[in-house]
């Protein structure tokens, strides 16, 4: 075998590996296209992402209730409230570079109502009162502060339209 053989037959392996990989990359681009997967998958619920959002601040704030005696409720839910206003200012802001304009305010009527039906309690548990203050719901337990949930009122308006929401994040 010559040195132009040997040449040519790399040259070939070459053209037959390139050849051999062009099924592969036609699969790859057509089974891992995102906007495929996107467009098989429901429509995303109007406000979905604020309320995800929402929900991870309010988990977040739930550490500023630890340590503090249920006497000192007022002043833990004020916590919480200081940990949560930056965060419900932000997560408003965010959204306005996708064109999504949302609106998020405490619903304290709702956080009065809320625990009627939803406040830890029965036989076996060791659970004192709930009380909603400012739209932030607590429980004591064990004489000490616990955050429970947060009621908003969410407005978002983008290209599909306005909607309003009333919902209640649990922490």
């Amino acid at each position: 075998m010559t040195r132009t053989d040997r040449g040519q037959m790399v040259l070939v392996a070459a053209a037959m590996l390139a050849l051999a990989l062009v099924p592969l990359g036609f699969a790859y681009l057509q089974l891992g296209y995102n906007a495929d997967v996107a467009a098989t998958s429901e429509a995303e619920r109007p406000g979905s992402e604020t309320i995800r959002l929402l929900e991870r601040a309010v988990y977040d704030a739930g550490g500023e209730t630890t340590g503090h005696p249920w006497a000192g409720r007022e002043g833990a839910a004020r916590q919480v409230d200081a940990a949560l206003a930056p965060r419900e200012r932000e997560i408003e802001a965010a959204q306005v570079e996708r064109g999504v304009a949302a609106r998020i305010e405490r619903n304290e009527s709702a956080a009065a109502a809320w625990p009627a039906s939803n406040c830890p309690r029965g036989p076996g548990r060791m659970f004192g009162d709930c009380e909603a203050i400012g739209g932030i719901v607590v429980q004591e337990r064990a004489d000490e502060t616990h955050l429970l949930a947060v009621a908003y009122d969410v407005r978002v308006v983008d290209d599909r339209g306005e909607t309003a929401l009333t919902v209640v994040v649990r922490a």
